[in-house]
């Protein structure tokens, strides 16, 4: 355990408060606090076109909303030791991605697309997933998957030594199946019906459970 960790800059006897300098603390060490704090986390199932047009699926739960006008979502994309991942790539070649939602019925198949494997691999069919090509833009999308956001490349940004690239996509079309209702009177997908999977820490997913809604004050 690295210096630092876990202990206040002022131990006291009765301080139930642990103080931790994350400057001071190892890498895996910092994801590890991270990824078990910011929880559950959007998974975006990233699908990209790859060399030769092979399908390429993998997932990152470094991934959100950003913006609803213009609609934006980001994803975090880590780099290998030997350069950026086949995803990061094959955005940069095509301009565009899709972000599919990740739901109960999928995650045994989702985590099967997280093997570390060659760029030729498809993952797609390593899973048994079938790739459709998109209407709006040069990616393929999960053919099942019940919401699928269409994206283009609108910007990068290099973050930190690590390295990671954010990747921020304009959404120019999403697809819904049409057996996901809508909550009456608005355009909200019902998450009841969706049942979305958020990311833990480790190998840890939050499944759909309970649902509570609280209206705002005023």
């Amino acid at each position: 355990m690295s210096k630092g960790y876990g202990k206040s800059p002022s131990p006291k006897a009765d301080d139930a408060v642990r103080s931790i300098d994350t400057g001071e603390i190892s890498a895996s060490e910092r994801y590890q606090l991270l990824t078990s704090l910011v929880v559950p986390r959007p998974i975006g199932w990233i699908s990209t076109w790859g060399s030769g047009d092979t399908p390429n699926l993998a997932p990152f739960s470094y991934f959100s909303a950003l913006s609803h006008t213009p609609i934006l979502v980001g994803v975090s994309v880590g780099h290998r030791s030997t350069g950026p991942k086949d995803t990061l790539i094959n955005i940069r070649e095509r301009l565009a991605f899709c972000a599919n939602v990740v739901t109960a019925s999928q995650l045994d198949v989702m985590n099967l697309t997280s093997a570390e494997v060659e760029a030729a691999v498809d993952e797609f069919e390593l899973a048994g997933l079938k790739a459709e090509p998109s209407d709006r833009i040069d990616a393929p999308y999960v053919e099942g998957c019940p919401a699928v956001l269409e994206c283009v490349l609108e910007q990068e940004v290099a973050l930190g030594a690590a390295p990671n690239t954010l990747v921020i996509g304009r959404v120019i079309g999403i697809r819904l199946d049409a057996s996901l209702p809508l909550i009456k009177g608005r355009s909200e997908v019902d998450p009841e019906a969706l049942l979305p999977v958020g990311r833990l820490s480790g190998i840890g997913y939050a499944m759909p459970g309970d649902i509570r809604k609280i209206a705002r004050p005023g």
